[in-house]
Parts: structure tokens; C-alpha cells; sequence
């Protein structure tokens, strides 16, 4: 994290000279420590994410496939004389162990075109689809199972 912050650091400079890159060493190791004590942050959680990274860019470029997928219903569905939409609501327990797994479910459910998360407790959802096709897979698709690889 500390390395990130320098990063940020060097870029919002604009320049590196030997003086901004060892105040922007100190500047980042002293936000670090100042957001592992305020946020109760720790080097193993940086090491957690660094071991789950391949998973998370995984995790979104399945994302962006299931984002285009649904455009692509919703739009014959818009353009289709034959097909109206026909809501429907589904709820399902996710199964998943953390509150930030299930948050991050709820809004990629919510981005994705035609559904939307309309209650989120614990690993409650409540989840209103445009088309009952589109409510198939909601609760055991590729988000539930890649989400469940992330430790």
C-alpha cells in the first residue's frame, strides 16, 4: 500500500527529481502507518490482496462480459414488438461469508443491465429482473462463485 501511495505521489508531481522521490517516500510510509492505525489496516491484508489480485481482475473482466451480455438482451428487448418486459423479483441467500463480498455482489448485480439489487442484508438479497430469463443464474452465476474464491 505504501508502494501505491508513491505511486499516486510520483504521478501527482509530474516530474521525478531526487528530492520529490524521498519526500514522497516518507509522505507515503507516513500515510501508511497513519491508515493502518486509523482504518485498522495491516501488512497481512496487503499480502491477502496481493494473493487474490489475478481473481479480482478476473472477477472484473467477467464484470465487463456480463455488463455487454445483458446490454445486448436489454436491447431486444427494447427493440422487440414480440418481447415486453415482464419483471419478476428473486431472492436468494448468497452464501457468502463477508459483508464487502456480498456489497460487492449487490452493486454488480445493480451495474449489470436489466437487474437491480432492491434489498441487500447480510447474504439476503432481494433482486427485481427486467425478464425472468434474466433472473436465471442470479444466485449461483459466475459473481457468486468467483466472489467465493476471494479469501
Amino acid at each position: 500500500m505504501a508502494f501505491l501511495f508513491f505511486v499516486i505521489w510520483i504521478i501527482l508531481n509530474g516530474r521525478i527529481t531526487l528530492e520529490l522521490v524521498l519526500i514522497g517516500m516518507g509522505v507515503s510510509v507516513a500515510i501508511y502507518f497513519l491508515a493502518a492505525r486509523a482504518l485498522d489496516y495491516s501488512p497481512k491484508k496487503d499480502l491477502q490482496l496481493l494473493r487474490s489480485l489475478p481473481i479480482v481482475f478476473l472477477y472484473i473482466l467477467n464484470l465487463v462480459l456480463e455488463i455487454i451480455k445483458a446490454s445486448v438482451g436489454v436491447i431486444a428487448i427494447i427493440w422487440s414488438r414480440d418481447r415486453k418486459p415482464d419483471p419478476v423479483f428473486v431472492e436468494f441467500h448468497s452464501g457468502l461469508p463477508t459483508e464487502m463480498q456480498n456489497v460487492i455482489l449487490a452493486n454488480s448485480i445493480t451495474l449489470t443491465p436489466g437487474t437491480y439489487t432492491v434489498l441487500q442484508e447480510g447474504d439476503y438479497f432481494l433482486v427485481h429482473c427486467l425478464r425472468e430469463e434474466l433472473a436465471q443464474g442470479v444466485e449461483e452465476g459466475s459473481f457468486v462463485k468467483l466472489l467465493r474464491r476471494v479469501r
